[in-house]
């Protein structure tokens, strides 16, 4: 179960994905650092907002309209280009923020529903959505078996995470589900929109480096976001607010849904800007020990409890993410006669 360790230090190598010139080691602590923080304080912020509201969906909605404004500010006012796309662009953008729509919504209806520590520990499940999608869609991408092999570890301690001492197997399903619901969405996302994005991002009249490309499929994702708002809660949403300002104040349930929105779109693109940076591989590695944070410190700030199985469940399915994230990328030994 252990790779070799040239395989670590060539996957740790920051390097651009345009060019062999090594990025600054600053710039890319500093997008580390950011990534980890806004993500982290997303979740506080996210937790504390659907703990008081229970509408979910328009939380969830809410949240993306903070990221618009952001970024209608740089446009406007010149610090950051505008796109500049065609009707073609938009039309084959909008898969790709529809799963971005779907995957946010999961993550944000699973956190609410259950404890921020169990969402995470599922969709540490990610590969495995990713490794179904990857074979089932065209054109395949046939990962090493050693990959494969990293999905057991995964599997099997999530599954440990459910089980509770002298209980047996206890699953929060509506969490369980949103979560799962979000990992398909993103490994369906991240499938069929690496080639859109990549096309847009190397046309420079587009203007759509890292920051925009995820600046459009927020946009989008909000647009696809809106019509489970309507159908979902709008009969009840007048009284779910109502009901939410009555026992926690308009002021902090405002302030909890805008910093949660804020801090949703600060990870995000320092996540992207990290990723075009580093590459996949290096993205995803960190990406592994970032959900050990967020879930030490919810389990802190909300006081989860975390017994034997959940911590020993949770330690084995990130190794096994972090693993695979690894052995996903590695490169076949070259033959020898």
């Amino acid at each position: 179960l252990f790779l070799p360790t040239s395989h670590f230090r060539k996957s740790f190598r920051f390097t651009t994905m345009s060019d062999s010139k090594a990025a600054s080691p600053m710039k890319l602590a500093g997008l580390v650092l950011a990534w980890y923080a806004g993500n982290t304080f997303y979740n506080i912020y996210n937790k504390k907002a659907t703990n008081m509201i229970h509408a979910h969906w328009f939380v969830a909605a809410a949240q993306l309209v903070v990221g618009i404004v952001w970024s209608i500010i740089m446009w406007t006012t010149g610090i950051r280009k505008t796109p500049n796309l065609t009707s073609d662009d938009i039309a084959k953008c909008i898969p790709i923020g529809f799963f971005a729509c779907v995957a946010h919504a999961g993550s944000v209806l699973a956190m609410g529903m259950g404890a921020v520590s169990f969402a995470q520990i599922v969709k540490a499940c990610e590969p495995v959505f990713a490794a179904v999608v990857g074979i089932l869609l065209p054109p395949a991408d046939i990962k090493p078996m050693m990959a494969y092999a990293m999905l057991l570890p995964i599997v099997g301690g999530v599954g440990l995470a459910c089980v509770k001492e002298g209980k047996g197997l206890d699953i929060n399903v509506g969490a369980f589900a949103y979560a799962s619901l979000a990992n398909a969405a993103a490994s369906l996302k991240g499938k069929i929109g690496g080639s859109t994005t990549k096309a847009l991002k190397s046309d420079k009249s587009k203007n759509m480096d890292a920051a925009n490309v995820y600046a459009v499929m927020n946009i989008i994702s909000f647009i696809c976001t809106v019509p489970m708002v309507v159908i979902a809660e709008l009969p009840t949403l007048q009284k779910e607010w109502d009901i939410a300002v009555e026992n926690h104040g308009q002021k902090e349930l405002i302030t909890n849904i805008a910093l949660s929105g804020f801090f949703f779109y600060v990870y995000n693109e320092f996540a992207f800007a990290f990723t075009a940076q580093v590459g996949s591989v290096t993205s995803s590695v960190l990406n592994t020990a970032k959900r050990v944070i967020i879930i030490v410190v919810s389990c802190i700030i909300f006081a989860e409890p975390m017994e034997r199985n959940t911590m020993i469940g949770s330690a084995i399915a990130i190794g096994g993410t972090f693993a695979y994230s690894l052995a996903s990328k590695a490169k076949p030994k070259a033959k020898t006669n």
